[in-house]
């Protein structure tokens, strides 16, 4: 799955371990996710959405949409 989690965590300054700390998971977890090789709980992508204050379809995308 595709996201935007590490755009938008270096727009806000943050270092992985200083997002790891606010949604309460590992720094492994958050550079699994930013990787792609970890898609994250609903809960835990409801908590990013939240924090990030966008929807969690402007964060992640399944890749089952295409684009034209």
């Amino acid at each position: 799955m595709k996201n935007r989690l590490k755009v938008l965590r270096a727009e806000c300054d943050w270092t992985q371990a200083d997002l790891a700390e606010k949604l309460e998971v590992s720094r492994q977890t958050v550079n699994a996710i930013e990787t792609g090789k970890y898609d994250p709980s609903l809960p835990l992508a409801f908590k990013i959405s939240r924090l990030f204050d966008q929807p969690i379809e402007q964060i992640f995308e399944d890749g089952a949409e295409t684009n034209s």
